[in-house]
């Protein structure tokens, strides 16, 4: 578990009903937890220790990193069409102490697809910008496939 995060702060939970949720909790504290190995290793390339906030953003020797900021979370499910749902969910953040210009966004699509009683699929599709953690977006995407059979 490294990188490890924890999220935590006061909020207003807002709620339609179980297909959309919405929460701003101004206040938040988040905390990256790393192996501090990473954070006190020598760079092979260079022979020098890696420099502050190279790894997750986690200053060199430490094992972790305190954020102050506001966080916003977005949850929206929808039926496409018959046994076809899309589960959207949107995290934002900014760091109040250092660079609150800069948001951390993190953004996944999770598509349920129940062919038959025998088949179903899954597509999952997530993109995460954190500029502490990576200077870029990160995207991942998922394909599955069950057969499913009851005994």
């Amino acid at each position: 578990m490294s990188p490890g995060y924890l999220t935590t702060g006061p909020g207003i939970y807002w709620s339609k009903d179980e297909n959309l949720k919405i929460n701003f909790a101004p206040l938040t504290s988040k905390f990256t937890f790393v192996d501090d190995a990473y954070t006190t290793a020598i760079d092979p390339a260079t022979g020098l220790p890696y420099p502050d906030g190279y790894y997750f953003g986690v200053d060199a020797g430490k094992s972790m990193r305190y954020e102050l900021g506001f966080y916003a979370s977005v949850y929206y499910k929808l039926a496409i069409m018959t046994n076809v749902t899309a589960e959207n969910t949107l995290n934002l953040y900014s760091n109040y102490l250092e660079d609150p210009q800069n948001v951390d966004i993190n953004y996944s699509l999770n598509i349920v697809m129940k062919v038959n009683k025998f088949l179903s699929a899954n597509f999952s599709f997530q993109t995460i910008y954190d500029d502490n953690a990576f200077q870029g977006f990160q995207t991942r995407e998922v394909f599955g496939l069950g057969i499913n059979f009851g005994f």
